[in-house]
């Protein structure tokens, strides 16, 4: 979806294609920072707590309206005195049964190209998501998470069959790093992926790349959008997905005997 610097029009288009996608789909992923542009100053100006959000309250009606799971992509999630990058993911009640705070903090500076620093505005999240549903396991995690390969291989330890990003690339490393980043996930741990964009706004002044996509645990796109506001649909095939772990028994042939991941906290 498009997101623009104004909340409520934000909801509207959320709301709107929640109910769009729930005429079809079991599980409806919104992208980063849905109801707020991604800009660091705008963070805390968007800021909610989680249990007084009008942002959280409208598309828990929505998925409740539709009958779908939803992982309400991001927004600006305000507590005491931090604002985190925060997922929320709602059954289909409406009611919220897992949430996920940004771990790492996109603090780049690329000279010439971009510079962006998360940190200015926004605390990290310090804890694993796994979802239990009745679709699979569903693991969270937020765009620049998607490149510590730690973080998804915990995951899938935790049981994970997919895991969702809600991302929002830029320009310069959307291009080159978004598919193969989601493609080589589900490869190594041999889940499905699905990325999850705001739609590009050339009038921003942060433009996001686009291009949601759901990969298959042998790394094949089923689904792929353009840069535009869409929807795109994929079918998460769970036989599948065990197949894939038979034939290529990748988590089976790890030498834990020599290495060890362990999630800390």
């Amino acid at each position: 979806m498009k997101v623009v610097d104004d909340k409520n029009k934000n909801l509207f288009q959320a709301v709107k294609m929640i109910k769009e996608a729930g005429k079809s789909a079991d599980l409806v992923i919104l992208p980063e920072m849905f109801n707020c542009p991604y800009d660091i100053e705008k963070f805390p100006k968007y800021a909610e707590e989680s249990d007084n959000s009008s942002t959280l309250s409208e598309v828990s009606r929505a998925a409740k309206k539709a009958g779908v799971y939803l992982v309400a992509g991001s927004i600006p999630e305000r507590e005491e005195k931090h604002v985190y990058n925060s997922s929320f993911f709602f059954n289909l009640q409406g009611e919220i049964i897992g949430s996920y705070r940004k771990m790492h903090l996109f603090d780049i500076d690329v000279p010439g190209e971009i510079s962006f620093k998360e940190s200015g505005t926004l605390t990290a999240g310090d804890q694993l998501t796994v979802v239990e549903t009745d679709l699979g396991k569903i693991g969270i995690c937020i765009c620049y998470d998607l490149r510590f390969p730690e973080l998804l291989r915990l995951m899938t330890l935790q049981g994970a069959q997919l895991i969702v990003v809600p991302g929002a690339f830029n320009l310069t490393t959307g291009p080159v790093h978004w598919e193969p980043l989601i493609r080589v996930r589900a490869v190594d741990n041999q889940v499905y992926m699905a990325a999850a964009s705001p739609a590009r706004d050339e009038t921003a002044s942060y433009v996001t790349y686009g291009h949601s996509m759901v990969a298959d645990p042998w790394g094949n796109i089923l689904a792929k959008a353009g840069s535009l506001e869409e929807i795109v649909y994929a079918e998460i095939d769970l036989s599948y997905l065990e197949k894939v772990r038979e034939d290529l028994p990748l988590l089976r042939n790890r030498r834990t005997d020599l290495y060890q991941l362990e999630q800390i906290k």
